[in-house]
């Protein structure tokens, strides 16, 4: 990967925080990681053509695991291309199913949503500008989610 790439990966999830305050948290203060009751495992992280399997998630309560794509080299928080249903506390081999199909290397957020109403349908639909309805998972200040690139 060369710099000006690095660069635009950097600016790309810059962008994606500082337009991502999706529970009200300052927008200058919000990280991307995992917390102690929420976590996305990256490790072993394996691709079969479409399909990205995580070895482990954890979620507080019912939700989601989200892949949101990049776009000219940026995150895209206002698309998602493929969403699993996981339930309260740790799931196995959490398959995610991507829509548009993947290459290796290609840059993606791997992210947490809450199944807020809960219905076990994915709610994307915004309910102010930076909201969706199944809201994005949170420990503080820290959304849980991940820049990764595609095995």
């Amino acid at each position: 990967m060369n710099a000006n790439h690095t660069i635009k990966i950097l600016l790309g999830l810059s962008f994606f925080l500082l337009h991502t305050s999706l529970q009200g948290q300052e927008k200058s203060k919000i990280t991307m990681g995992n917390g102690e009751n929420n976590s996305i495992a990256l490790e072993e992280i394996k691709r079969d053509g479409s399909i990205l399997t995580f070895s482990n998630i954890k979620i507080d309560g019912n939700g989601w695991v989200v892949i949101h794509p990049f776009e000219d080299g940026k995150p895209n928080g206002d698309k998602y291309v493929g969403a699993t249903y996981v339930k309260d506390g740790e799931n196995k081999n959490v398959e995610v199913e991507v829509f548009k199909g993947l290459e290796s290397g290609e840059m993606v957020i791997v992210m947490l949503h809450h199944d807020t109403k809960p219905n076990q349908f994915f709610d994307f639909v915004f309910i102010d500008d930076v909201n969706v309805m199944d809201k994005a998972v949170f420990e503080g200040n820290t959304m849980i989610a991940h820049a990764i690139a595609v095995p």
